[in-house]
């Protein structure tokens, strides 16, 4: 598993979303730097990690985090934040904090979650990565953006990145894909031990903003905070709101 650690003071895990990698952070990490030590991971099959032989499921991630992080807040963004969350709910005593961002205990709509987003989405996803797995990411890409207040910056971000580190495992898309549309972590959140900020953008097109108030409800000591005019990506467009939300809820967490 590669990890890059930056910064100084307390410690700080990051995980990416889909297809992604570590370095998708940078704005966030040149906000957070000072403050916070980073420890900034490539999931197994992205990126650096992309020969790190472990399953993209849940329980393998967390672990293999678990193995080259010290007890340290976890922030996770749309498909880290499942990761995340499963560690906070297994693991309180190494996850004293947990931030979520863009990201919500389930992703596809249920009649009891109406928050998601419809599952044809996700199975349209799925099947388009057997044919052009490069487009597939490219339409992704793009509803990740839609909605933001600089949506084409965020989009030529977002282009810029995916591919920066090496192409992703198409099988580990796959499996990316597959957690996001079964994975339901609802039942973790009543309790949960530790403090938790959900943080959404009001554009985002991809995780309602909804949803993470819906979670954030569930969940004991938690808090939702939302970036306006911010999309799917908060972290690239509005770095320093992001960080200020960050920063207020880890001082927060550990007074």
């Amino acid at each position: 598993m590669h990890v890059d650690i930056t910064g100084e003071g307390p410690p700080l895990v990051l995980l990416h979303g889909w297809a992604m990698h570590g370095g998708i952070f940078a704005p966030l990490v040149q906000a957070l730097r000072a403050q916070r030590t980073l420890y900034v991971v490539d999931l197994p099959g992205h990126g650096h990690s992309r020969d790190a032989g472990v399953p993209l499921t849940l329980d393998a991630c967390a672990r293999a985090i678990l193995d080259v992080v010290p007890p340290a807040p976890w922030c996770g963004w749309s498909l880290g934040g499942l990761i995340a969350l499963h560690a906070a709910a297994q693991w309180p005593a190494r996850v004293p904090a947990l931030a979520m961002v863009c990201a919500t205990p389930r992703f596809v709509r249920t009649d009891d979650w109406p928050q998601g987003m419809p599952a044809a989405v996700f199975e349209g996803f799925a099947a388009g990565l057997h044919a052009d797995w490069q487009g597939t990411i490219e339409r992704f890409l793009a509803l990740e953006a839609f909605g933001s207040e600089h949506m084409r910056e965020e989009l030529r971000l977002l282009r810029e990145a995916v591919l920066a580190r090496g192409a992703p495992d198409p099988q580990v898309l796959a499996d990316g894909l597959h957690l996001l549309e079964t994975c339901d972590l609802r039942a973790a959140l009543p309790g949960l031990a530790m403090p938790s900020l959900w943080l959404g953008g009001r554009r985002d097109r991809l995780v309602n903003p909804a949803a993470l108030q819906a979670a954030a409800a569930l969940a004991p000591r938690a808090r939702y905070v939302e970036i306006a005019h911010a999309g799917h990506a908060p972290f690239l467009t509005h770095a320093d709101a992001v960080a200020t939300a960050l920063l207020d809820f880890l001082d927060g967490a550990s007074a």
